[in-house]
């Protein structure tokens, strides 16, 4: 670009720093009558963003005093504002600002300009904007970057504090910065993976959860894949879909939960049933931590006991009748009908009655070869509890 004369253009510059004022409040008032979304911000976010805009025209005035130079870019025009301002508006709405600017400086350009300098003054503003507009881009890539480098630590650290079970106060002011929503219940699934997860592999692994349930965070901790779901639709079923994105090896869904402050409790079951899953080779993949209760008992886990005690043991034994001697014939003499039958002198059909009646009182059935170990452990655990 070049002006027909330098006294031109040092006429056109003395105009343009005189004009400064009325190119910034014109800008302004163009902001407030055509942008709905600068309108709905904040008083002090609109402040800003009057800053962004004098300093905008500052930095072009700058630059039209020696066109030769490179244009300052968005990063030094946005000093003015706290880096918070990239939050309150997006990328797309800085674009406009710019296109709005250069419509005001148009519009003046017959009374900033010096006489017949008019379209240079244009070409300028045209060249000037079309850098600022690139450099805009790199503030909010750089910008996105940080953000979330930083979304990523916070985090794990949320993941890691479920895992500790140590809900609190910053716990949920974390999260709500993650932006989980807390809608509907909650449920940690655990696994394995072989191999390490860079930026990218974690990054469509966070995608993934956010595209499988309405909240999701992603821990990775080692070789270990810790994933918290949540939302008001089916959890284990969007569990289920994510099931590729673990390695090899046992998969483990915790109980679902009401809310994200008990997903210790999950995380715990998941975590105790990850350790306790090798002992049960032919489990499904995913398995429910609750389908590992006798295993999860094998490694000292004291909730297991517990739940396998309080669903099972303790059940049978407020029923009454012979409910309980029935099931430990059946469990202990090779879950024969017959064989129990004779230890109990009453007819196999009336085993089978009262093994029916069993189940319904615990939700296990003897009859499956699984369900009974299940309630074997549990009546030696009350048994053991009895001592």
């Amino acid at each position: 670009m070049a002006l027909s004369a330098p006294r031109e253009q040092a006429h056109t510059l003395r105009r343009l720093h005189d004009g400064s004022g009325l190119l910034a409040a014109a800008a302004l008032r163009k902001l407030d009558d055509n942008l709905p979304w600068y309108r709905a911000l904040p008083a002090e976010d609109r402040s800003w963003v009057g800053l962004v805009v004098q300093a905008g025209i500052s930095s072009f005035i700058t630059w039209f005093s020696d066109p030769a130079t490179p244009p300052r870019g968005a990063s030094e025009i946005f000093a003015a504002a706290p880096p918070e301002l990239t939050r309150s508006i997006s990328l797309q709405h800085t674009l406009q600002l710019v296109r709005l600017i250069v419509e005001v400086v148009e519009d003046h350009c017959d009374r900033l300009a010096a006489p017949g300098a008019e379209r240079d003054l244009r070409e300028a503003v045209l060249r000037y904007s079309r850098e600022v507009a690139f450099s805009a881009a790199e503030v909010y890539a750089r910008a996105a970057e940080v953000r979330g480098a930083w979304d990523a630590r916070l985090e794990a650290l949320v993941v890691d504090a479920l895992v500790r079970d140590d809900a609190d106060d910053a716990l949920r002011s974390r999260v709500a910065a993650l932006g989980w929503s807390g809608h509907g219940n909650a449920l940690v699934m655990v696994g394995t993976t072989t191999d390490p997860f860079d930026e990218v592999r974690t990054a469509e692994l966070r995608r993934a959860t956010r595209r499988a349930a309405g909240d999701a965070l992603v821990g990775i901790q080692g070789d270990r894949l810790v994933v918290v779901l949540g939302g008001e639709g089916d959890l284990r079923a969007a569990a289920h879909t994510l099931l590729g994105r673990f390695g090899p090896g046992p998969v483990v869904i915790g109980p679902s939960v009401p809310t994200l402050d008990e997903a210790g409790r999950s995380a715990a079951a998941a975590l105790s049933g990850l350790l306790a899953a090798p002992a049960w080779p032919a489990a499904p993949r995913p398995v429910l931590a609750d389908d590992l209760l006798p295993e999860r008992v094998l490694v000292g886990d004291t909730s297991a006991r517990r739940t396998l005690i309080g669903q099972a043991y303790r059940p049978l034994v407020e029923a009454g009748g012979s409910l309980l001697d029935t099931l430990a014939a059946h469990v202990e003499h090779g879950r024969s009908l017959e064989a129990a039958a004779r230890v109990l002198y009453v007819h196999p059909n009336t085993v089978r009655y009262r093994l029916r009646k069993v189940a319904e009182v615990t939700g296990w059935d003897p009859l499956d070869a699984r369900e009974a170990y299940v309630l074997q452990t549990a009546l030696a655990l009350g048994r053991l509890g009895r001592l």
